[in-house]
């Protein structure tokens, strides 16, 4: 009970304090600004203007990676219920309201919660309890094939180029 207490708390206190978190629903991980709001990762997206959320979906489940602020390194990893809020709910304006103040350079200003209504999802991501465990490896991606090399040799007179005083 103790151990499931204190994964929670650091789940909420590391997600609260990350500005973005890796999320991967069906497809690849996506880095996602989000807002922590009463219990979850609040997301909106998909619309004109706004972060892609693919493969997310109502009613599935994603994996939340939340990164240190600091340094950028992983902190937690866990599993989400992904739930779709429907505009005009009041779980919908209570999310709304809270991601609003998050919202940076918004293009239309005030106007973005009619826009989000129309044209956007907002999905509450809420921990289903279980940690994902953190990997023993290197996550790293082999870097693809290609035909670029690395750099040559440099001349043998260009360190006399550089080096060579000025003003004599």
């Amino acid at each position: 009970m103790t151990e499931e207490l204190l994964g929670s708390a650091l789940v909420e206190e590391a997600t609260k304090k990350s500005g973005l978190v890796w999320v991967r629903g069906t497809g690849p991980a996506r880095a996602l600004w989000h807002v922590w709001h009463d219990g979850a990762a609040l997301v909106v997206g998909d619309g004109p203007g706004e972060q892609p959320l693919p493969g997310l979906a109502d009613g599935g489940t994603a994996e939340v990676t939340v990164r240190s602020k600091d340094k950028g390194g992983r902190i937690v990893g866990w599993k989400a219920a992904v739930r779709e809020l429907a505009p005009g709910t009041e779980a919908w304006e209570a999310a709304v309201a809270e991601l609003k103040g998050k919202r940076l350079n918004a293009p239309d200003g005030e106007a973005m919660t009619a826009r989000w209504a129309r044209e956007c999802r907002v999905l509450r991501l809420a921990p289903s309890g279980v940690e994902t465990a953190l990997p023993d490896g290197s996550l790293a991606a082999v870097p693809l094939p290609s035909p670029a090399t690395t750099r040559d040799p440099i001349p043998g007179g260009l360190p006399r180029l550089l080096l060579k005083r000025r003003g004599r």
